[in-house]
């Protein structure tokens, strides 16, 4: 074969590599239960339990926070995050985590949430006000 058939081989072995182990790493939502089945970090998706309480003490350790997690699959977990309590975080309706299970608890060493959005309550009181001056 010729250097140049040779050399054209190679540079597509490795393009091809390059797209296999790109899309072998990127990250799908997982649950608990994967979790503790793998060592790696993983992303999970799912809904703060209000029935729990939160633990976040400042004066004591402002850089650990921990509250219970009810994945999309419907299993609870405790959540570690080392880091402080993000603001507004009793009002997200979604929380997506990135971090490992170690000891039957979730580290996370992200924290993403969705909130409310204040365009649905501007929306909602709009419709408030309407029905009012309709009222009127």
């Amino acid at each position: 074969m010729k250097r140049k058939s040779i050399f054209g081989l190679v540079v597509i072995a490795v393009a091809i590599a390059v797209i296999i182990s790109t899309y072998a790493s990127s990250s799908t939502y997982s649950s608990f239960s994967e979790a503790k089945e793998t060592n790696s970090e993983l992303h999970i998706i799912g809904h703060l339990d209000k029935k729990k309480e939160l633990y976040y003490d400042a004066t004591k350790d402002a850089n650990y926070f921990s509250f219970f997690m009810t994945d999309n699959k419907g299993q609870e977990c405790k959540v570690v995050f080392s880091g402080t309590k993000p603001e507004d975080f009793e009002r997200s309706q979604q929380i997506v985590l990135t971090g490992r299970m170690l000891n039957n608890e979730f580290h996370a060493s992200k924290i993403l949430m969705k909130c409310p959005s204040k365009y649905t309550q501007d929306k909602l009181e709009t419709t408030e006000v309407s029905a009012k001056k309709a009222d009127i």
